[in-house]
């Protein structure tokens, strides 16, 4: 794969043709979820770690599920609990037949350096003890056990909690939520004729048998991190708009200076933290794997557009007399940075 770095047009278009397959395989399996499948391809090939957010049952298991699949390599799951230990996470004791105690590698050491897809489900049902170890895990692809340290280097997290339910229940950190690159809302989809085939058409009543339908292992797993060191290193970025990028950061952090004004929000003491050198990096890795996708070699604004959102919004920390109102302040604080930076 090294190859790919020197590349040749011939190979980077061969990328093209498996990601386009496995994006249709997946659209071919959950429905309505287009614009969701695209911004998980770029995270993916950006290498950065993914949270689904949504409503009970519109399908965000399934579509993690699924997209585990297309990408391949061993693949481990763990139900968030309010029991749930760091240790469930390394290990697991057991009596063996003989009588005597054993203990075996739980999910994260089970595949070794294998290990391509960790999926947590329900996160935010786990003790912030679990969060922090899936910190490390996530920060480092690395955790240390057995008197050694095991590596992941092809690990990617997915991760889901539903906002419905809040018994029993932690917040992730701050520190937890800036290790996932993008937050993304799954809603059920808005089209009748999708509505009516998830409601009538039996190959979408049974989620194992729809996962199993997908294409197995389209992208080669192993080779993920050179196509996006390729990918970085392919699309390049003029001063424009790599300033234009850095105001765009600079004014979701320093609203004021931009003369940005929010109705009924002081926007001097608006922001309490965010969009720290890992957000802004993921924005810039995230814009030129859109430009990527979309036949580019040159970064534009409209590929910061596209994933924007996706990545700001968890990470901008509100002083508290707005947490009241916090997903509408916000949308509003982006809204006004990208009307008032003007596009090179």
């Amino acid at each position: 794969m090294n190859q790919l770095s020197n590349t040749s047009t011939i190979a980077m278009s061969d990328w093209h043709a498996l990601i386009r397959q496995m994006e249709t395989s997946i659209n071919n399996t959950i429905l309505g979820q287009e614009h969701i499948v695209r911004l998980m391809t770029i995270a993916t090939l950006s290498r950065g770690h993914i949270l689904l957010e949504g409503d009970v049952g519109v399908g965000k298991t399934t579509l993690l599920k699924t997209v585990a699949e297309c990408l391949g390599g061993n693949f481990e799951r763990i139900e968030g609990t309010i029991d749930l230990m760091p240790h469930d996470l390394v290990y697991y004791t057991y009596i063996a037949e003989n009588g005597k105690p054993g203990v075996s590698s739980g999910p994260v050491l089970k595949h070794g350096d294998e290990l391509s897809i960790f999926f947590f489900n329900e996160i935010n049902r786990a003790r912030p003890q679990v969060h922090s170890l899936l910190l490390r895990i996530m920060a480092e692809r690395s955790v240390h056990a057995f008197n050694q340290t095991h590596y992941f280097p092809h690990l990617q997290v997915f991760a889901d909690r539903n906002r419905i339910e809040k018994d029993e229940t932690f917040e992730l950190p701050a520190a937890a939520r800036d290790r996932f690159m993008m937050e993304l809302h799954v809603e059920q989809p808005k089209s009748e004729t999708q509505l009516k085939d998830l409601m009538f058409n039996p190959r979408f009543h049974d989620a194992d048998k729809l996962v199993d339908s997908a294409d197995k292992a389209v992208v080669p797993f192993q080779q993920l991190n050179d196509i996006a060191v390729a990918i970085q290193e392919h699309v390049h970025t003029s001063e424009k708009v790599q300033d234009y990028g850095y105001h765009l950061c600079r004014a979701l952090r320093e609203p004021a200076e931009y003369g940005i004004q929010i109705t009924d929000v002081d926007t001097n003491n608006m922001i309490r933290g965010g969009m720290g050198p890992r957000g802004i990096s993921y924005l810039a890795r995230g814009a030129k794997v859109n430009a990527w996708l979309n036949g580019r070699d040159a970064l534009l604004p409209e590929d910061f557009h596209m994933i924007i959102r996706q990545i700001a919004k968890h990470r901008l920390f509100l002083n508290p007399v707005y947490d009241y109102n916090r997903d509408d302040i916000v949308e509003s604080l982006i809204t006004a940075a990208l009307n008032t930076i003007q596009s090179p």
